[in-house]
């Protein structure tokens, strides 16, 4: 077997695990027949360990008696387990760099960082050693490498997809999704996990319109504010709704404080017990965290639950319109300061949808000086399905293939 990208892959099988052959009795044809999947090191899989891009956790890991249920829905649907894929330490980061494998390439932007945390499926599907990557999302993790890497992404409403088996950051933001080279295998995808929301059967009502909040594009790159302006007029004639989501700083800053509260109950008495054991940025995210009272995750919960009230009244009939992310994948060799400055702008984009608890799908539907970047579209709870149908309009009003031939 030829040698695996270390990048991109911790391990990587022939497939890793088969797919359940039709003639076991479980059930209906398979819906993913001859799909492969990038599973994020996070999620079990049977026999294997869970590494968390972190090499003293893996050294220390149990071998998983049975596979997340996320994973084996996916083989029971007719997909095989190519791998495991890389993530960012402890899925702590959306830049995609890891100083311990090293960070996996981006095809789509030579030199540039991939996007994570969910780097590695992103970089095995965008390779095409994937069809699907199996992934996270709790504050832009599967957002921001389809942005970066020309990929469909969808972030799954909370708690929709089970996440037994799955190591936690942030409980509370955390959910499943999966990305995709086409919008038509990750709906595929999310109708075989989505038992309850395919079987409605439900387009967008009529009155559902498109929302977009203009003071959402301060802090963005110039290039991706013209290039999201020029969509909005010219792709969709200007129909849309401006609406106010809020102080999207205080949303964020309130965001960012809880996730480090519940992060660092997570991780932080392994942590405390392995000194050095994460490194640069994602260290110092964790030594923040450690410093987060109780009282002040309590007080940001309360912040968080207005916006999420807000949001759900502004979303009752719309979709919201905007960025992915603030600026395209940044050059592999940026300074530490501007991969934090374009984190921290992308944050007070991607944490709408997390606080919102809804679905957010992330499709590559513009190009700013040749790199990709998404649009998002988040729509209330439940409507995963809906808006997925929504997304492949859109990239087929604007000329888009919705179907890979790979991925048949």
């Amino acid at each position: 077997m030829p040698e695996i990208d270390r990048r991109v892959w911790r391990v990587k099988g022939d497939p890793l695990v088969a797919a359940v052959p039709r003639s076991a009795g479980h059930g209906a044809p398979a819906a993913l027949d001859g799909q492969t999947v990038a599973v994020k090191d996070l999620f079990a899989v049977a026999g294997q360990r869970i590494g968390a891009g972190v090499p003293g956790y893996l050294a220390e890991a149990l071998v998983q008696p049975v596979s997340a249920s996320a994973v084996q829905r996916l083989i029971d649907g007719g997909a095989s387990v190519i791998g495991i894929a890389q993530t960012d330490e402890f899925a702590f980061s959306l830049a995609g760099a890891n100083p311990h494998y090293g960070s996996p390439p981006n095809p789509a932007v030579p030199g540039g960082l991939p996007g994570g945390s969910s780097s590695g499926p992103a970089s095995a599907v965008a390779l095409g050693e994937a069809t699907i990557g199996l992934a996270t999302d709790t504050a832009g993790s599967i957002r921001v490498p389809a942005s970066y890497q020309g990929l469909w992404g969808l972030r799954t409403t909370h708690g929709a997809v089970p996440r037994d088996g799955l190591l936690p950051l942030a409980a509370g933001f955390d959910t499943v999704g999966w990305l995709t080279r086409s919008p038509a295998l990750l709906l595929r995808v999310a109708v075989q996990q989505l038992p309850e929301a395919a079987m409605l059967q439900v387009g967008i009502p009529p009155a559902m319109r498109f929302a977009i909040d203009p003071t959402l594009l301060t802090g963005v790159d110039p290039g991706v504010a013209a290039a999201f302006v020029a969509f909005v007029r010219y792709r969709l004639g200007g129909e849309v709704d401006e609406v106010a989501v809020g102080d999207t700083a205080e949303s964020a800053d309130a965001f960012r404080i809880a996730q480090a509260f519940e992060a660092w109950a997570c991780h932080g008495a392994w942590l405390t017990a392995h000194p050095g054991a994460v490194s640069g940025a994602v260290s110092a995210r964790f030594d923040a965290a450690h410093r987060v009272t109780a009282a002040e995750a309590s007080e940001s919960r309360e912040i968080l639950a207005a916006a999420r009230g807000r949001l759900t009244a502004l979303l009752a009939a719309r979709v919201l319109l905007l960025p992915s992310t603030a600026t395209t994948a940044p050059s592999l060799t940026a300074e530490p300061p501007v991969v934090e400055h374009a984190r921290a702008r992308t944050v007070r984009l991607t944490h709408l949808a997390s606080v919102l608890g809804g679905p957010a799908v992330s499709a590559p539907l513009l190009t700013v000086n040749g790199a990709p970047l998404g649009i998002s579209l988040v729509a209330l709870p439940g409507r995963d399905v809906e808006l997925l149908r929504l997304a492949a309009t859109l990239a087929a009003d604007a000329g888009q293939p919705t179907e890979s031939p790979t991925d048949r």
